[in-house]
């Protein structure tokens, strides 16, 4: 068994690509100014505000649910980074339970009575997972049903399936400009990218600054690019308050509790414990410190108080971001004191509304210019995950199938899916699921070679 000595000495080996080590303590300013990058890059308000379209919210009801998400992912990264999971870790809303929330609201008659069931079958779902992780219940399961074939088959699709929604959504598709503009944004702010990750690593510890600054100066060049070509709107940012208080349970909102919004919302939370578990795993192989059973442990717990404060504020769920991972790599910053500094800023952010909305200015197609290479570190990594273990034909299997099945889901057609039975909606809307699960059976049915 290795001394405590030698297994920190195989950390530093590991870690030194990392210019911050994980529990390296870093400045006050400078955690500030590293934490804004991840804040920056992390698109955390498109969440709440395709919510407020699909349930048709008022503006003021929509500005409410935007800042108390922000102050949940504040809350959560603090709780996840510094008290239970502790690693850096930044929370944020998931995709996942979009599909959820909308037939919870409708089904319980809409408006107030509709989103107080939403918010009530999420406080439960919530409990239910910090009872897992106390009882060391989803432990197990990762012990038993993930090894390393498996778990670097999860990160990799948590990238592949990514990148399309980083394509299409945040550039092809991106409204206020024209696709054309979209494409050449994207482009502009992913090229500033590599140049300066490039020019750091050209220059060795000397041009550190330019690799750890590197996504926030893609992003200052993408939006001055926007600003030249006329797609750059800050008019909202001069229209909106300086400070503005978060909702107040009970008398902002209330709950309600349907029990089939109770059992639909733990099928939903199940499903973003699969995702986050892909995460834990990203975020893991970056800073080369292997996940023990107390951090899974924590790790759970940290999520369902993550997902119980947001509920409790009036927003929905918040998870593990796994494009941070992808941040990680890129700058090097793995820093728990810059991951504090995150969710200081999200919870700041969340109370000062014209710092939120700047944020929120920031064109799709340049968040997607980042957000696309992101996605491509993600993958890399599980492949690196992968590649120390040996390739027969049962781990072939394993890495290709869940990829099939994720590329398929990710382009599944709307029209079929809605056509199928909600509860199977709910599984095949989440691709990482649907990959994880087969990942794990493959596993366990395949037989190994001798």
């Amino acid at each position: 068994m290795k001394t405590q000595v030698e297994h920190q000495g195989n950390t530093e080996m590991k870690s030194q690509h990392l210019t911050v080590l994980p529990d390296e303590k870093v400045p006050f300013l400078k955690s500030a100014f590293l934490g804004l990058q991840h804040v920056l890059a992390m698109d955390i308000y498109v969440v709440p505000f395709l919510i407020a379209i699909l349930l048709g919210l008022q503006s003021n009801q929509s500005s409410a649910l935007i800042q108390s998400t922000f102050i949940a992912a504040g809350i959560g990264t603090i709780v996840q980074s510094y008290f239970c999971m502790k690693l850096p870790m930044a929370q944020g809303p998931s995709y996942v339970p979009l599909g959820a929330i909308i037939s919870i609201y409708a089904a319980s008659g809409g408006g107030e009575l509709g989103w107080s069931s939403v918010l009530g079958a999420s406080l439960v779902g919530s409990l239910l997972v910090i009872g897992l992780g106390f009882t060391g219940v989803y432990n197990t399961i990762v012990k038993n049903f993930i090894p390393p074939v498996v778990g670097g088959t999860i990160i990799f699709n948590v990238g592949l399936s990514l990148l399309p929604v980083a394509l299409q959504d945040n550039i092809y598709e991106a409204s206020g400009a024209t696709i054309q503009q979209n494409v050449l944004l994207a482009l502009i702010t992913g090229a500033v990218l590599m140049f300066f990750v490039i020019l750091g690593s050209l220059l060795g510890k000397k041009g550190s600054f330019f690799r750890i600054t590197s996504v926030l100066m893609a992003l200052i060049a993408g939006c001055i690019a926007a600003s030249f070509m006329g797609v750059l709107d800050f008019s909202a940012v001069a229209n909106a308050k300086w400070f503005s208080m978060p909702q107040i349970p009970f008398k902002d909102f209330g709950f309600s509790f349907n029990l089939s919004a109770i059992i639909t919302m733990i099928i939903v939370y199940l499903v973003l414990m699969a995702e986050t578990t892909g995460t834990w795993f990203a975020i893991s192989n970056v800073i080369d410190r292997p996940l023990t059973d107390k951090n899974i442990n924590q790790g759970v717990v940290g999520e369902g108080i993550s997902c119980l404060v947001a509920s409790l504020l009036g927003s929905t769920p918040v998870t593990g971001y796994s494009t941070n991972a992808g941040i990680i790599s890129i700058t090097g910053i793995a820093s728990r004191r810059v991951f504090l500094a995150v969710g200081g800023w999200f919870v700041l952010f969340g109370c000062l509304s014209k710092l939120a909305v700047l944020i929120s200015s920031i064109p799709s197609a340049v968040i997607g210019g980042v957000f696309a290479i992101i996605c491509g570190i993600i993958a890399i990594n599980g492949l690196q995950v992968i590649k120390n273990q040996t390739m027969g034909e049962k781990e072939m299997y394993i890495i290709a199938i869940p990829m099939i099945f994720t590329l398929a889901l990710v382009l599944i057609p709307d029209e079929f899916l809605s056509s199928m039975p909600t509860f199977v909606q709910y599984i095949l809307g989440s691709p990482i699921l649907v990959a994880s699960v087969t990942a794990i059976a493959l596993n366990k049915i395949l037989p190994s070679a001798k």
